[in-house]
């Protein structure tokens, strides 16, 4: 098994050089993120989940308004989060999604992701990926809710004998105050 990188997600200066994959691969690599979208959008947890890599680490940092000239930034590990889950932690919350008594998803929530501006990059380690990209989540339910989340992820793609597997998201919300009632989705 490949060992993954190390490099701290949303810090430019931890970033190696930008080797990108070249046009087969970057293919390949967008329409496993598609994939995975619709996945999502049609409430095949399962499926989904199978995507992840033993040791996904999927986090996404509560944002801070700062100003620029602040060191610690908007966002940084150690700090509130929405997501700063494992495997375990995302099977629980998928376990969650499909009990009967999840009365916050009944009637269930509907959901489309927008995936675009997709960047695939070389790592130190061979089969594994940095995948830049951009979503747009919106999510309505009932009548009148509606919201949409809008951001940014940095992933790790590790290529496996059994597949694809995400083995690190982070995702960058542009929002710093969260106005939905739920975080019941994810990105």
């Amino acid at each position: 098994m490949n060992k993954p990188t190390t490099n701290t997600p949303g810090t430019a200066a931890a970033a190696p050089a930008e080797i990108p994959v070249d046009a087969e691969l970057a293919r390949r690599i967008e329409q496993l993120l598609y994939r995975e979208a619709r996945l999502l959008d049609e409430e095949k947890w399962d499926q989904w989940l199978a995507l992840m890599a033993e040791d996904i680490h999927y986090w996404m940092p509560a944002v801070e308004n700062r100003r620029r000239a602040d060191k610690l930034g908007a966002w940084e590990p150690g700090r509130g989060a929405y997501y700063d889950d494992s495997l375990r932690e995302l099977t629980i919350r998928v376990s969650r999604f499909k009990q009967p008594s999840a009365w916050a998803e009944d009637p269930a929530t509907r959901c489309v992701h927008v995936i675009s501006n997709v960047e695939c990059f070389r790592t130190e380690v061979e089969g594994e990926y940095r995948v830049h990209s951009n979503f747009v989540n919106y999510r309505s339910r009932g009548e009148a809710d509606n919201d949409m989340l809008v951001g940014r992820r940095e992933d790790l793609w590790r290529e496996t004998e059994d597949g694809w597997r995400l083995a690190r998201r982070t995702i960058l919300i542009t929002q710093s105050l969260f106005m939905s009632k739920n975080l019941n989705t994810f990105l």
